[in-house]
């Protein structure tokens, strides 16, 4: 769209419609593909490859626009006659060339055999299917937890981006360049505790790492209280490269963050998928979740900028974050508890789909 001269915000929008239709898709299609145990281990190798994939995406952009590949791109003979004449349009058509990738990628996806009802087409008919759908996991007591905790996790996930690049100019000194190399540690942490999850934690454990939750939101907190005036300015050389003992501390904290937050979240994903695909369908859940977790993140980042608008110094927003994401945690674990001495309801998990399942 772009390259026909479309506003960005409005090609933005068409991106994010797909990715609201296509999540549903792509998560929803491993309950039918795959056995109720093997959904933590999937769930880890998509969120590993995910957060892969957007660490290479961040590379191949800053790549794109850079002189280097300009030449290279604009040299290209035939990109004047489609009207490719700067660095911009060259990139967005590279960026389209590797959407048609991942289409044709999307074609080799198995065939499940699962077959639903013809799906509701009218607005108010779909909004009271949207309705039930998430009153039903919200009165599940597997389903409210885990819901509950992706919801505060990915809220709490997209506001830490934020703090990331607030913490390491106001503690670290960096700029914005620098700074995001620090979101990059984040996001390699997620990767490494994702792909942990899936091969360490089974279903049936999955809710067995709710005290992570806790122990994310402290680390943000002590985040606060981190400097680089704390240490003594000493180079660490790690082979070709020579950074300061602060930056090395500042790295391992982010990639430390990271990985709890992947260990902690692959579970719960994989949990919802299976209780919304006992109860509900394949997709249904995970359209819930979605909506859950857009709304948390639209609140979570309202209240980091009424913080920040507050003109609250850097390590207090820090802080207040960390301390809500610890308390936020430590009551859903009350929560699982109190539930627990119902009966265990951990023994559901696993069940077959049940017969009459909405759909």
């Amino acid at each position: 769209l772009m390259l026909v001269s479309v506003h960005p915000l409005l090609a933005y929008g068409v991106v994010g419609l797909g990715a609201a239709a296509y999540s549903p898709a792509k998560y929803g299609i491993l309950t039918e593909l795959l056995p109720p145990q093997q959904l933590v281990a999937a769930n880890g190798w998509i969120e590993g490859t995910t957060v892969s994939s957007i660490i290479l995406g961040t590379v191949l952009g800053g790549f794109l626009v850079s002189q280097a590949a300009s030449n290279v791109l604009l040299g290209l003979p035939g990109l004047g006659v489609v009207g490719i004449n700067t660095t911009p349009e060259a990139a967005i058509l590279v960026i389209t060339l590797v959407y048609l990738l991942a289409a044709l990628c999307n074609l080799r996806i198995p065939d499940t055999g699962a077959r639903y009802e013809k799906q509701k087409s009218r607005l108010f008919a779909l909004l009271v299917d949207f309705a039930h759908c998430t009153k039903v996991l919200w009165t599940d007591k597997l389903g409210q937890i885990s819901l509950a905790v992706t919801t505060l996790f990915w809220g709490a996930g997209a506001t830490l981006q934020f703090i990331v690049l607030k913490w390491a100019e106001h503690a670290l000194g960096l700029d914005l360049t620098m700074a995001s190399v620090m979101q990059a540690a984040v996001a390699l942490g997620v990767a490494v505790g994702a792909i942990s999850a899936a091969v360490r934690v089974p279903l049936k454990k999955s809710l067995g790492v709710l005290p992570l939750g806790v122990g994310m939101g402290l680390t943000t907190v002590a985040l606060a209280f981190f400097n680089r005036d704390l240490l003594p300015d000493v180079q660490m050389h790690l082979g070709l490269v020579q950074l300061p003992l602060y930056m090395l501390i500042a790295y391992a904290f982010m990639v430390f963050i990271g990985a709890l937050a992947g260990y902690f979240v692959v579970p719960m994903n994989a949990l919802l998928q299976h209780r919304g695909y006992v109860l509900l369908s394949a997709g249904h859940s995970i359209a819930v979740q979605n909506f859950n977790e857009n709304v948390s993140v639209l609140l979570m980042l309202l209240f980091y900028a009424l913080l920040i608008r507050l003109n609250l110094p850097i390590p207090w927003v820090i802080a207040l974050f960390g301390t809500f994401v610890t308390a936020s945690m430590f009551l859903v674990i009350l929560w699982h508890r109190r539930n627990q001495r119902e009966r265990d309801w951990t023994q559901l998990i696993g069940e077959a789909r049940h017969d009459g399942t909405h759909i």
